[in-house]
């Protein structure tokens, strides 16, 4: 889940795939992406375009689902700054209720409760000699729903901060919210 409210668009590409059972597969994803925030500014920091890139792999049945995986967030400069990069890791679990079980076209539901841990790099000042500002590490956890339909799909929910390494500067998170609207080809 950005913490922004950044445009991105993305490329996933499954590139395992292992069914060993009905129903139930172990599968890794490699996710490349790009993004343009929609402010200026971050924490006083000037903020540019950004590319992502992430791995994640795990388990899927027809009732529980498991994922771990992890990322990297690059920002480029822009006006002589540069917000710190964004490495970050998380852990995903999911349960599709009995109700959901059935097929395409009836409407499909999921709940999960996602953990988020984010290690921001120092922002940079170009033009103060290489001037460094630390960031504040988090980790949060919160529920979110996945409702699928044909080739659509929609995901949305929130993460509540559990950990938060605050820097002096820093502000405290107290949520945040993602809508997510797929189509898969």
């Amino acid at each position: 889940m950005s913490a922004n409210g950044d445009i991105e668009a993305s490329l996933w590409y499954r590139f395992f795939s292992n069914s060993f059972g009905v129903g139930k597969r172990l599968e890794s994803t490699a996710i490349l992406g790009v993004s343009t925030p929609t402010d200026d500014e971050r924490g006083q920091v000037n903020v540019g375009n950004a590319i992502h890139g992430a791995v994640s792999t795990g388990y899927a049945s027809r009732t529980w689902y498991a994922w771990i995986g992890g990322g990297y967030q690059f920002y480029f400069e822009k006006d002589n700054e540069q917000l710190g990069d964004l490495p970050y890791a998380s852990v995903v679990v999911g349960y599709r209720p009995d109700i959901f079980m059935g097929d395409y076209p009836k409407p499909d539901w999921r709940v999960f409760v996602e953990s988020l841990a984010e290690f921001p790099g120092d922002n940079r000042y170009l033009e103060q000699q290489d001037f460094t500002d630390s960031r504040s590490k988090k980790v949060l956890v919160g529920p979110s729903f996945l409702g699928l339909y044909g080739a659509w799909g929609i995901s949305f929910g929130a993460l509540f901060p559990v950990v938060q390494d605050l820097t002096p500067s820093a502000v405290k998170e107290n949520y945040r919210i993602s809508i997510n609207l797929s189509y898969w080809l």
